[in-house]
C-alpha cells in the first residue's frame, strides 16, 4: 500500500499553508502532488520531509526561491551548515531528532526521560502541539517506510501515553462546561490522537471522560445520555474505510440525545472532503480552543 498525505496533513506537519504549497507547485514545480480518485492533492512522505527542511531553512532566513528547487541532500547539507543551527526551530528539531533516535534504539528509559525533560521545558500545551504531534507523524512515516519495526512504534506509543496520562492526572479537576465524552469508533484502533485531544480539552477547562478505542455506537450514545455529555468527540485516522466512517457518523448522530454535539478530529481524508450533516470537523489540535470558544459563545 502506498502511503500518501492530504494537503491538510502536509499543512499540519510542515507549518506551510495550503496557499503556499499551491503557489510553489506552480512557480517552482515542487512539491509535485498526485491526485486521488476525488481529484484532491496527495503527497508522498519524501516530499513532506523535504518541505519540513525547507520550512526550517526559511525560519533561519533563507528565501524560498533559492532553496525550493534544491535536492534533498543539498537541503540537508545547507541545514547542517553553520548559521542554521540556532533559534527555537533548530532547538525543537534537535529535541525531535533525539527522541526519534531513542525510539530507533528502542531505549524506553531514554525516551521516557527525554519526554519528561521536554515537557518540563515547554509546558504541557506546547509539548502536545510542538513535540508529540510532529513526532507521532514522523514515527508513523518511519514505520510505513520500514525504518521502524512494529514493536518500536508500540514502544513509542506507550511511552507517550504514560507521559500524557501522568500530565492529565496532575491537572486540577475540571467541572466543565462543556462535558466532553471522547472515544474512537468501531474499526478505529488508534487512540493516541484521542489522548492528545483530551489533553488539549482538559487544558481548556473541559470536564473530560474517555471511553478509549472502538466503542460500539449504542454504548457511545448511552454513555452520552448517562453522563450528560455536551459533546461527543471522536478521533479518526486513515485506518477506517471511508464508507464505514461516514455511515458510522450518520448512525451515531441519529442515536445521540438531542442537543449533544458530535465533533470529529484526525487525519482521515474522508472527513475533510465535504461537510457531514450534524458533525463538526475540528481539523487540528490547534483548532480545539477555537471550537470550544465557539461552543461556549453559542
Amino acid at each position: 500500500m502506498t502511503i500518501t498525505l492530504s494537503i491538510a496533513e502536509v499543512e499540519r506537519d510542515t507549518g506551510l499553508s495550503k496557499d503556499t504549497l499551491r503557489v510553489w507547485e506552480r512557480r517552482y514545480g515542487f512539491p509535485k502532488p498526485r491526485r486521488d480518485a476525488f481529484g484532491e492533492r496527495i503527497y508522498a512522505p519524501a516530499q513532506v520531509t523535504k518541505l519540513q527542511i525547507i520550512k526550517r531553512l526559511m525560519d533561519a532566513g533563507h528565501r524560498p526561491g533559492r532553496i525550493v528547487a534544491r535536492s534533498l541532500d543539498e537541503l540537508r547539507s545547507l541545514s547542517a551548515a553553520p548559521g542554521n543551527a540556532a533559534g527555537p526551530e533548530a532547538s525543537r528539531e534537535a529535541e525531535l531528532t533525539a527522541l526519534l533516535d531513542a525510539v530507533r534504539r528502542h531505549d524506553a528509559a531514554a525516551l521516557q526521560q527525554g519526554l519528561a525533560v521536554v515537557q518540563a521545558r515547554h509546558g504541557l500545551r506546547a509539548f502536545v502541539m510542538d513535540i508529540v504531534a510532529p513526532l507521532s507523524s514522523r514515527v508513523g512515516e518511519a514505520w510505513m517506510r520500514g525504518e521502524l519495526r512494529v514493536f518500536e512504534e508500540h514502544l513509542y506509543t506507550e511511552c507517550v501515553r504514560m507521559a500524557l496520562h501522568a500530565a492529565l492526572h496532575a491537572l486540577p479537576a475540571a467541572a466543565g462546561p462543556p462535558r466532553v465524552l471522547l472515544a474512537t469508533l468501531p474499526g478505529e484502533p488508534h487512540g493516541l490522537g484521542l489522548l492528545m485531544a483530551q489533553t488539549m480539552m482538559a487544558l481548556e477547562g473541559c470536564a473530560c471522560l474517555s471511553l478509549g478505542v472502538q466503542v460500539p455506537l449504542a454504548d457511545l450514545a448511552a454513555a452520552a445520555a448517562a453522563w450528560r455529555a455536551d459533546i461527543v468527540a471522536l478521533s479518526v485516522t486513515g485506518t477506517m474505510k471511508r464508507r464505514l466512517l461516514l455511515t458510522s457518523l450518520e448512525q451515531l448522530h441519529s442515536q445521540l440525545p438531542a442537543g449533544v454535539a458530535l465533533w470529529v478530529g484526525g487525519a482521515a481524508p474522508a472527513i475533510g472532503r465535504r461537510p457531514i450533516e450534524g458533525v463538526t470537523r475540528v481539523a487540528s489540535l490547534a483548532g480545539i480552543a477555537e471550537a470550544l470558544a465557539s461552543w461556549r459563545a453559542g
